[in-house]
């Protein structure tokens, strides 16, 4: 039987892969803090995975570095098997930073209220807190925040925020005393996403480190906004998504 291989050709669906998202959390947190927004982006037909940082929750020796968080980033990009989306929160920008560059480099970068480093820099430094070149190798840190209610979860009711403040964890001094030595933002498309009511990391310093990324967008929320409004940023990444799609459309939500 003569087939028309043209026509055939011509009426397959695209090979393209969709991009998908891998959502970094940030210091004293676990990956189950993404649920809510995991799942508003799932049912809108995206797929979005997290990864649980080595540097949060207990630690071996030595304990678990910014390095080591990094490199848990990597392997996902490894086994992305095709366009990935990394958002990073609050202190998950730094290892963002330094894994999102590849090879296989990331696709895009979001950084949601996030530290947003140069090469050379660490969370500490970005304070401006240079410290010792010694790293502390068996160090872990509680909540450094006097209300970290308030702090990280200011806009959420009562129950939810200790509920909230209840699942934190500890997380490791040397993730935040390694310097970034490469940025992977200057080569990798990169959005940051300001929560102008955050009470955690000042506006102020996510206004100049958000001069770095090659786009800005703004939530009226606290530190937290993958609990306090996760449909309102789950949309958000979906519009990044969307722009960011070789296909050219947006998925429909099922």
């Amino acid at each position: 039987m003569f087939t028309d291989v043209t026509t055939a050709a011509d009426t397959s669906p695209t090979t393209t892969p969709r991009p998908s998202f891998l959502l970094v959390h940030g210091a004293w947190h676990r990956s189950g803090s993404w649920d809510l927004v995991r799942e508003a982006l799932t049912a809108d037909g995206w797929t979005a995975r997290t990864v649980d940082l080595p540097s949060a929750g207990p630690q071996r020796t030595p304990a678990a570095g910014m390095y080591d968080d990094a490199d848990a980033i990597a392997a996902h990009l490894g086994q992305a098997g095709g366009p990935l989306i990394i958002v990073g929160h609050s202190y998950g920008g730094l290892p963002l930073t330094q894994a999102a560059a590849g090879p296989p480099a990331a696709a895009h970068l979001v950084y949601l209220a996030a530290y947003l480093p140069e090469e050379g820099e660490s969370l500490l430094s970005i304070h401006g807190h240079g410290g010792s070149a010694d790293e502390d190798l068996n160090g872990t840190a509680p909540v450094v925040f006097d209300d970290p209610r308030t702090a990280l979860f200011g806009d959420l009711p009562d129950e939810q925020a200790e509920e909230a403040v209840g699942r934190l964890v500890t997380q490791s001094r040397r993730s935040f005393q390694q310097r970034v030595t490469r940025a992977a933002w200057r080569t990798v498309p990169s959005t940051y996403v300001l929560c102008e009511r955050d009470k955690a990391l000042p506006p102020a310093l996510q206004e100049r480190m958000s001069a770095r990324a090659g786009h800005v967008e703004r939530l009226n929320t606290g530190h937290s906004p993958f609990l306090s409004a996760p449909a309102e940023l789950a949309a958000l990444l979906g519009r990044i998504g969307s722009r960011c799609d070789p296909r050219g459309h947006r998925p429909r939500r099922t």
